[in-house]
């Protein structure tokens, strides 16, 4: 399975704005690419059924025309932790269910974009979360740094824990969510001098329509490479 596990300091941190955006970029290099949010938290009624929104950004960037439930195995509607909303729903998130509905996706595609939820040690049940899942699916991480006050210390744990897993760490994006952060270019080196790992690129602070796509080259290359 060739693909790239996208993670997050923590919600919100901007993880569906860089799927989205590589999702585009990789399509720009003639890629046919596979999006699947295994868990989403928050979610709509609609004709189809219970719909997240990220889900359907991601299934949109791809083309349009992967089925929801297959990009979105577990889909619940209250926006709280996964594994309590699982729990209230009388859900099991099952890992192997996962690991099979991703290497179905995958072989239907050149690779496979994967947004996890929440950050890196989110849990999804009782004894397991997004960091074993990752682990079931075994593809290279990308930490998205979410760019705001407190973001040093939510990186270097996450980048810390997720090179402790024993999955590669490919590097780290940033992703502005506050256009005025103070030292927001000093913050940015920082996190180049002390994460350990390549940094493969910015994701401004993006106007509507705007898709992010050309600041991802790095991002793109070394999942293309890999």
């Amino acid at each position: 399975m060739k693909g790239v596990f996208l993670t997050g300091t923590d919600t919100d941190s901007g993880k569906t704005r860089v799927a989205v955006a590589l999702i585009r970029r990789l399509r720009e290099n003639g890629l046919r690419v596979a999006p699947f949010k295994p868990v989403a938290a928050g979610a709509e009624e609609t004709p189809d059924g219970l719909c997240n929104q990220d889900a359907l950004r991601l299934i949109a960037a791809a083309g349009g025309e992967w089925p929801y439930e297959r990009v979105n195995p577990y889909c619940f509607a209250p926006p709280i932790s996964p594994h309590l909303a699982a729990e209230e729903a009388g859900v099991i998130i099952e890992p192997t269910m996962l690991r099979d509905a991703c290497g179905s996706l995958a072989a239907m595609a050149d690779l496979v974009v994967v947004e996890g939820a929440g950050g890196w040690l989110a849990p999804l049940g009782d004894d397991w979360g997004i960091e074993a899942l990752a682990i079931e699916l075994g593809l290279p991480v990308v930490l998205v740094v979410g760019l705001r006050l407190g973001c040093l210390n939510h990186a270097l744990l996450s980048a810390a824990r997720i090179q402790a897993s024993g999955l590669p760490l490919l590097g780290w994006v940033g992703s502005v969510l506050d256009p005025q952060m103070s030292r927001l270019e000093r913050n940015i080196q920082a996190l180049e001098r002390s994460l350990g790992c390549p940094s493969l690129g910015v994701l401004p602070h993006l106007g509507a329509g705007e898709s992010g796509a050309s600041y991802l080259g790095p991002l793109s290359a070394a999942v293309i490479s890999k």
